[in-house]
């Protein structure tokens, strides 16, 4: 496997594990995942907040299940922000959508497992274009599996986010009657995701953002104003990890265009 691109602020996160368990509440408000009881898969994670990507899918791939989370998740971060060529971060989403399907079906009640898939195909579908995408058939997929999620775990921020996105997606790019009679994208439903997703976690970087962006898609121009403001919000959030850095970063460069 070639060498990942490294984190463009490598050292500003030195937590150990036990540093990692410390935090874990604030470090894991977004995806609301159990705190690990294999020392692996926290090394796992630990490597991931540090921003050392690669070395967590690794750790994360090699300790096996609650691992893959880790694992999973540090690939689609890294493939979000740090891969610079399209056709490796494309094929980095496909990847972990067949592993973390592969997950979920063999764990039916992890929601972690079932909004890694969406999530994942999700960005995929961005990637290839959101009309490609649901022309696939990856529409239904994507909001079934995070449906599955939310159900799964109430308190998961980062699949209302992701769920939230897809209704703006979907009704930005058909409509609103063909998102709704063909995919059952609603807009009402997609804000009220967002906004319960910030309720859960109001610190969310990547929540303020797609928030913003999701109000765009979904009131037009006259949200402009109040989309900024998010992304002010997004932009003076204090990071707690590597994920999050990038985050903040991706605000920060927003506003400054």
């Amino acid at each position: 496997m070639a060498k990942w691109a490294p984190f463009p602020h490598a050292g500003e996160f030195d937590y150990s594990p036990a540093d990692v368990q410390a935090r874990w509440a604030r470090l894991h408000a977004g995806d609301a995942e159990p705190l690990p009881k294999d020392p692996a898969v926290l090394q796992a994670w630990t490597h991931f907040h540090r921003g050392e990507f690669q070395q967590a899918m690794e750790a994360g791939l090699q300790a096996g299940g609650a691992g893959l989370n880790a694992a999973n998740k540090a690939v689609c971060i890294y493939a979000t922000y740090l891969e610079k060529k399209e056709k490796a971060r494309q094929e980095l989403f496909v990847e972990v959508a067949r592993r973390a399907e592969a997950h979920a079906l063999r764990d039916p009640q992890n929601a972690a497992a079932w909004h890694l898939h969406g999530y994942a195909l999700g960005r995929y579908s961005q990637a290839i274009s959101v009309a490609k995408a649901l022309a696939q058939g990856l529409g239904g997929k994507v909001k079934d599996s995070l449906e599955k999620a939310i159900k799964l775990n109430p308190r998961h921020a980062d699949a209302h986010i992701a769920l939230a996105s897809f209704h703006a997606e979907v009704i930005d790019k058909v409509g609103a009657l063909i998102g709704g009679m063909t995919y059952g994208a609603r807009k009402q439903t997609g804000l009220k995701l967002f906004q319960e997703a910030l309720k859960l976690h109001p610190q969310s970087a990547i929540g303020l953002i797609e928030y913003a962006n999701g109000l765009v898609m979904l009131e037009g121009e006259a949200k402009l104003a109040d989309a900024t403001e998010l992304y002010e919000r997004a932009a003076a959030v204090e990071p707690m990890d590597a994920s999050e850095r990038l985050d903040v970063a991706l605000a920060q460069a927003e506003l400054q265009e």
